[in-house]
Parts: C-alpha cells; structure tokens; sequence
C-alpha cells in the first residue's frame, strides 16, 4: 500500500509538473498600448502605466490568464494624437497582440478608434470623454468614472446653483477634451435657463493667460467652468491669483486636469484653495474597497523608482483597475474572443479596487463616479498633506460627500 501510495504521488506529480510546463511554454497573452511617457500628457501617462504593470505582476503570481503568463507591450505616443493611429496598427500587424488597452486622454485616444472599430477588437478604454460618441464601436468600455455625457457639467452647475449662481462663464482649451466639456456645459446650462456670459476657448499652446482672466472677470459670472489640461490648468490659476476673479464668483473649477497630480499640487500649494474640481479617487471616507489599501501600499513603493507621482490617485489605480477588467471577462469567457467579452462586459458588474464597474451600451459607465471635491487648507510645500483626508473634500455625489462647500470662491481662497 506504501508502495502504491508512494508511486500514486510520484506519478501524480510528474502530471502536475508537466501540465506546468506546458503551461509555461505557452506563448503570454499579450496586451497592447501606446502611452504618453513624454510630452504634456506623461504626467499621466506614467502613472497609469504603473498601475497596468502592478496588476500584471500581481495576475502572473496567481498564474496568469488561462493559464498563460501576460506581457504587457507598451510604445511612447508622446502625448501626441498623430503618434497613435500607426503605433496601433504596428501592435495588431506586427505585434499581433491579444488585447488592447488606450492610450491615456482623449486626443491620443480618439484618432485610433475607427481603426479599433474595422478589426473588431476589444478597446479598454483610459480616460478619454466621449470619443466613442461618433463612433458606436460597441467594444469600448471605459475605465473613467464619468457616466453619462451631462453627468460632469450637471454635478459641477448643480453645486454652483445650490450657492445661489445664476449665470456661467466657460473658459477651455480648444482641443477635443475640452470641447466635448464645454458642449456639455452649454446644453447643461440651457436647460437650465443659465445665460453663459462668457465662452472663450484659448489655443493649447497659451502660456499666459492673464488678458483672459481679465475679459473673463469683466463679465461678471456666478460659476466659472473651466475645461482645461496640465499646462493650462496651472498657468490659468497663477493669472486667478495676480489679478483675482471677482466677489461674485461663488464656484471656480470643474474640469481642471493636472490639478489631480501630486507634483503638479504640491507645486500649486495654496493657490488650489478654493478650486472645486473633478477628481476619480480620494483619502476620503468611502473610497476603499477590496485592494485598494494594497495597491496604494505597492504603487507608494514603486513610484519612487520609477520617479513618477508619489500619491498615484487620479489614474494609477484605474489603470490596475483596467486589467481587472479584462481578466474578469477572459475568466468568465475562457477565452480571447473579441465578442464573446464584449459581450460579457455589456452584461456583468465588475468589482474592481475603485469599485464595481458596470457598462451601458455606449461603453461608458452606468452611473456617474465622478467626484467634484475642494481644495481646502492647503498649504504650500507640503506634498504629505494631500495624503490625509479634509484636504480634498468631496461634495458629489452625495453618498460619498465629506464636507461643505466654502463660497464665494476669493472666500475659499483665503
């Protein structure tokens, strides 16, 4: 019986052994991507990119996907949309990858989706705003938390409202992100029967803006919405604080990106207080779920070496989130048909380390997640700070809400 027992393991063994060979002599599920790792857009870029590479670490020590180690392929765009189209085809002809991730914002993003279209591929998509609004590809699916189109404009007017605002202005960089913002805004605000007295959109290579703020604090508005990227963002809060905005303003902010950077913050220090802007996760009561201390423990960890930002918030985690995504529909499936997970996606809740995802036809979110919070008591050099809760207070949505509003806004400043 011994005997029998010892050659039962031996042989049970071997079999175990060599279906872990041949695991391992398969050939990894390769995911593809172009990422902005230079340019304007690689204050991003790097983070997200960290959070793939943590979520890919962490599915090969569980054994992969489908029993096959994944390998993510990555190119710089350098944050330029004319990169993306070629580095894309280069990644399905020559790479020929299993699965495809965007790149990060919209105008990188944009200029691949017809060709992601044409080859019936799956599109995980990273950050952009509603690229997909012409093009119906029904494989997009979203990471971002933005919801529904108005979903942004409405939560940020609605704030504006509550305060006693009545009038609106917009100021946004001309560039598809920001476009698509403003859209919103004006058909938001007209519903509304909110007049917009002031709608400027400035070139995106404007470095100084103070001409601007001068026309746009002549106008006298209640809410002033700003759509704007990293560069602009700080540039329009240092004219804001030389020449002021206004006793009248009672909400300043909405669309600013960059400001949801650690370095970019730290660098701003006070000059944020009073902005109320968009945001994806925050130190706020509400916002962990299974993972999510884990992950900020690991990325803390790698960020220093890999010197990108030290706090990670705004994408590193969706972009962990992202392979969650995938992996869960190619488990469910068993498979790398394109349809076949789609098709789940359209259909399941996916719990994620930033919550439970659920799609809509479009491949947005069913239900807006994102927050509009404010800077309050923030002070200068000090990058530690924006770790803590009740620096970044969340006001939407309401389940979530950590604090009140401080207007008018030149209160909020001081």
């Amino acid at each position: 019986m011994k005997r029998r027992t010892f050659l039962g393991a031996a042989i049970t063994g071997i079999g175990v052994s060599l279906i872990g060979k041949a695991g391992a002599d398969q050939p990894p599920i390769k995911i593809g991507m172009s990422m902005p790792l230079t340019g304007g857009l690689a204050g991003g870029g790097k983070p997200a990119l960290l959070g793939h590479e943590i979520w890919r670490d962490d599915i090969n020590a569980k054994g992969g996907l489908l029993g096959r180690k994944v390998e993510l392929i990555v190119y710089d765009d350098k944050s330029s949309a004319s990169e993306t189209p070629a580095l894309y085809s280069k990644l399905l002809d020559i790479d020929k990858v299993d699965l495809l991730f965007a790149p990060y914002a919209t105008v990188p993003t944009a200029p691949i989706m017809p060709l992601v279209k044409q080859r019936g591929m799956v599109l995980i998509g990273n950050f952009s705003f509603q690229v997909n609004s012409k093009i119906h590809h029904d494989m997009w699916f979203n990471n971002a938390p933005w919801g529904p189109a108005d979903a942004w404009a409405s939560s940020f007017l609605d704030l504006g409202q509550k305060a006693g605002g009545k009038s609106v202005a917009l100021l946004t960089a001309d560039q598809e992100f920001a476009q698509n913002l403003a859209k919103t805004a004006r058909e938001v605000a007209g519903k509304r029967n909110m007049p917009i007295v002031f709608d400027q959109a400035y070139p995106p290579n404007t470095v100084e803006f103070s001409s601007i703020v001068r026309a746009l604090s002549a106008a006298k508005p209640d809410i002033v919405y700003v759509a704007s990227y990293p560069p602009d963002s700080a540039g329009i809060l240092r004219a804001v604080n030389e020449i002021g905005i206004g006793d009248n303003v009672k909400l300043f902010g909405g669309g600013m990106v960059g400001l949801q950077f650690g370095p970019v913050m730290a660098k701003m220090g006070s000059l944020l207080n009073g902005v109320v802007n968009f945001n994806t996760w925050l130190p706020e009561p509400g916002m962990f779920f299974d993972g999510t201390k884990a992950f900020f423990e690991e990325y803390s960890k790698r960020a220093v070496a890999a010197k990108v930002d030290p706090l990670g918030f705004y994408l590193a985690p969706f972009g962990y989130a992202s392979g969650q995504i995938i992996a869960a529909a190619v488990t469910a499936t068993n498979s790398l048909d394109q349809k076949a997970i789609a098709k789940y996606l359209h259909e399941s809740e996916i719990k994620t380390i930033v919550g439970p995802i659920a799609f809509s036809e479009d491949g947005e979110r069913k239900e807006t997640a994102t927050l509009q919070a404010q800077f309050q008591g923030i002070v200068d050099n000090d990058m530690d700070q924006f770790k803590k809760p009740g620096k970044q207070v969340i006001l939407f949505p309401e389940k979530l809400k950590s604090g009140n509003l401080i207007t008018p806004f030149e209160a909020a400043r001081k």
